[in-house]
């Protein structure tokens, strides 16, 4: 009985230093060396200075801006608290937070169908990425607030969209941050983000 509790206490602890501790930093420096930008969570800079995450997403407020989706991870695009609202269908509060929206964007373009993804938050909270409908969506905004043509935005839009991986995994989808950065360098930016 004592031996085989001194196994597996040793076993505990072998197993513990080779998978806990061993294991993870090996992987990590094999990320930092063939993947380097990714392992440390693909940050954008702007003189010098880090502004966003390519993979992470951010909040949108200004109308001049392209508007990620809804999130409810922490008090938005939280890293630290990802995750959904985990509210059902029917509960009432979501009905009421998703007509608002509704309400808001059909007077921002009125007559336009809504892109669900401007309703809808992700799984994590977290995503980065709009459809390209969704951008399409809110070109006139865009291009009202910022004195650009619509040609112009649209273009914008049609450079930052990525195709399927591999050409077939996922959706087309169009990266938010990237997408109001280069809308910075085309004219001026707006007051507030």
């Amino acid at each position: 009985m004592k031996k085989n509790l001194i196994i597996a206490v040793l076993m505990t602890l072998v197993t513990t230093v080779l998978f806990g501790l061993l294991f993870p930093l090996v992987i990590t420096g094999f990320a930092q060396v063939l993947f380097p930008k990714q392992a440390n969570g693909e940050l954008v800079t702007r003189n010098g200075r880090v502004i966003g995450s390519r993979l992470i997403g951010q909040s949108f407020s200004s109308p001049g801006y392209f508007h990620s989706r809804p999130s409810f991870a922490g008090t938005g695009y939280d890293a630290a608290n990802s995750g959904g609202s985990n509210l059902g269908p029917t509960n009432q509060s979501l009905i009421a937070r998703v007509q608002g929206d509704a309400d808001r964007l059909q007077a921002e373009n009125p007559g336009a169908a809504i892109p669900i993804d401007l309703l809808t938050s992700s799984g994590s909270g977290l995503d980065p990425h709009i459809s390209p409908e969704a951008a399409e969506f809110q070109v006139p905004r865009i291009a009202k607030e910022r004195g650009l043509s619509g040609d112009v935005v649209r273009e914008a839009v049609r450079q930052h969209t990525e195709p399927r991986q591999f050409g077939l995994l996922g959706e087309p989808r169009v990266n938010v941050l990237e997408l109001n950065l280069t809308l910075d360098e085309i004219s001026p930016k707006p007051a507030t983000r």
